[in-house]
């Protein structure tokens, strides 16, 4: 895989990912098929589209290919079948919408880096991509304030993974690999999260 495929590819599996917590998401609000598809597009997308928008990427790559279409209506056709065996909806919810902030975190900050933004533009689009999507959907779904201001940590760990993979492809570390570690960093941290209930000093005396 070339240095140009590494960040389609973490794209494309991180809009699946965001795709089905979309998906979910609307199953645990009782939406119809029709509220299932818009979620899983809109988590999917919107961090990306905000993403391409502030790069000067016009129009976002979500409206010049089939792929980023195709991929969340597959994922939404997954879990339409699939929901009724989901037995704790959340968590699983939860648990891809980790998996879609780490390769999301890697792909903006990579993204911005093949544009020649300095480091600093490429953290931030890496957690503005991270985040964007989940923001949206926590507001369609009625979830105010958004999963991203609520108990646990949530915008921190794309911050470490975008910063990791920031670091290393300035120091030439451009491997697959290398981009898939820091995927994995803010994942784990997502999920290690969740498991500890770590939380933010806003959110410590909220109640679960």
């Amino acid at each position: 895989m070339s240095d140009l495929g590494i960040p389609g590819a973490l794209d494309l599996a991180g809009i699946f990912v965001f795709a089905v917590s979309g998906a979910l998401a609307a199953v645990q609000k009782r939406l119809d098929v029709v509220g299932m598809v818009v979620l899983a597009e809109i988590t999917a997308l919107g961090g990306g589209i905000l993403r391409d928008v502030v790069i000067g990427a016009v129009p976002p790559a979500a409206f010049t290919s089939v792929g980023y279409v195709l991929v969340p209506l597959l994922a939404t056709a997954i879990v339409f079948f699939w929901h009724p065996q989901v037995t704790r909806i959340m968590p699983t919810v939860m648990l891809f919408d980790a998996a879609g902030l780490g390769l999301f975190c890697v792909t903006g900050a990579i993204k911005a880096l093949d544009y020649h933004l300095s480091p600093l533009h490429a953290v931030l689009l890496g957690v503005i991509t991270a985040v964007g999507g989940g923001i949206l959907r926590d507001m369609m779904s009625g979830q105010i304030p958004s999963v991203l201001y609520d108990r646990q940590l949530y915008a921190l760990p794309s911050l470490v993974g975008a910063t990791v993979a920031t670091l290393l492809w300035q120091e030439g570390l451009h491997g697959a690999s290398v981009s898939a570690g820091a995927a994995l960093l803010a994942f784990g941290l997502r999920v290690a999260a969740m498991r500890w209930n770590w939380r933010t000093p806003r959110a410590r005396g909220v109640r679960d």
